[in-house]
């Protein structure tokens, strides 16, 4: 139990610290690579889909595992660290917090960069959005990712960890590679997608529910997310409306995906002061995520 959460401690740490490792060699965009090579034609679109959805996951979480297991016969302490830079790997809070604090002031600033800096949070066309909408946008992309970049990773970990370091890893391993090949793979447009699209709002369902009552709790209003209930099904997916419903309530602002969904319809688009306490309010689910963890990893 104390090895779990030394390794928390040091992900957090790592984080802080310097937000994310060199792209060069993270593990998760390397695994991207690996995934986005997969995006092309396939004479059995469907049982390839199937195949790629759930092997790849399963043999990346057994290889990080394996890591663990290997360190652990050396010391414990070398174990630990390992699994802390696993956590670290597969989670992010300063990187997606700083990025969201940018595009905010960036807006405010009209800076000619601002439209590609969003990308980095959204993948809609920004190019015709008013200065209201892309605050909304970055305002909830912050919440969704709260989701299936901290929180998801986090709470597989800290389950896994009662059994064992080594299974904590191999489940945050598994769950960000699944959130992986959904974000490459899972789209209407790719006939092979449809398995890891599936698969990740099957694992996504706890996580987008946790992260919106982190949220709640992170404003010191739980009754944000019984008003965000009203909201939360509005958008495709039958996760990601939870945390930006919640933080929608939790602000008193409209946010909304053009022709697509609208959280909270009569409230106002978010003003920069509103964007400001959004991202800071995600920052604090945030951390709160890795208290949560910590707590059920103990347990």
């Amino acid at each position: 139990m104390l090895s779990s959460l030394a390794a928390l401690a040091l992900a957090f740490a790592l984080d802080a610290a310097v937000a994310e490792p060199p792209g060069r060699v993270h593990p998760v965009a390397l695994y991207g690579r690996a995934v986005t090579a997969l995006d092309r034609e396939w004479s059995v679109p469907r049982f390839t889909g199937v195949v790629v959805a759930l092997a790849l996951p399963l043999a990346a979480a057994a290889l990080a595992a394996l890591t663990v297991v290997g360190a652990g016969r050396v010391h414990l302490g070398v174990a630990t660290a390992l699994a802390g830079l696993w956590v670290f790997a597969t989670t992010s809070r300063r990187m997606l917090v700083d990025l969201a604090s940018d595009v905010v002031a960036r807006i405010d600033a009209a800076d000619d960069a601002t439209h590609t800096r969003i990308r980095g949070l959204v993948g809609r066309d920004t190019s015709d959005l008013s200065d209201g909408e892309l605050r909304s946008a970055a305002v909830e992309s912050a919440a969704e990712n709260l989701a299936d970049g901290l929180v998801a990773p986090l709470l597989a970990f800290a389950v896994g960890a009662q059994a064992s370091l080594a299974l904590g890893v191999a489940a945050a391993v598994w769950v960000k590679a699944v959130n992986t090949h959904d974000s490459v793979l899972g789209y209407p447009s790719k006939p092979h997608g449809t398995a890891s699209a599936r698969l990740d709002d099957l694992v996504m369902w706890v996580p987008a529910r946790v992260s919106a009552a982190l949220v709640a709790l992170a404003a010191l209003d739980p009754g944000a997310l019984a008003r965000a209930r009203a909201w939360a099904g509005a958008p495709p997916s039958p996760n990601s409306g939870w945390p930006m419903a919640t933080l929608a309530a939790a602000l008193d602002v409209r946010l909304e995906k053009p022709s697509v969904y609208t959280l909270n319809p009569d409230a106002a688009l978010p003003t920069t002061v509103d964007a400001e306490r959004g991202v800071r309010l995600v920052d604090r689910a945030c951390v709160l995520a890795f208290g949560v963890s910590g707590v059920v990893a103990w347990l």
